[in-house]
């Protein structure tokens, strides 16, 4: 399990365990928060191909889906 910081989503970078469409690479572009400031979803971008997909930030937890930094 990825530990994080959901206060340091904002334009990390990640790498996806295994790509689909040739993206390999994503950066999150934003965070989506409630009106306390919890962080509930993000938007991760492919660097190829500029495609963008909204998750939960949980998501990035997942150790064989994700992995922090770009590999």
């Amino acid at each position: 399990m990825n530990r994080i910081n959901p206060a340091k989503l904002l334009l990390s970078k990640w790498t996806a365990a295994q790509p689909r469409h040739k993206e390999k690479h994503f950066l999150v572009t934003e965070v989506f928060c409630d009106e306390e400031g919890t962080v509930l979803e993000i938007e991760l971008q492919a660097i190829l191909t500029r495609r963008t997909e909204r998750f939960s930030w949980q998501t990035l937890q997942n150790v064989e889906a994700w992995q922090m930094g770009w590999k």
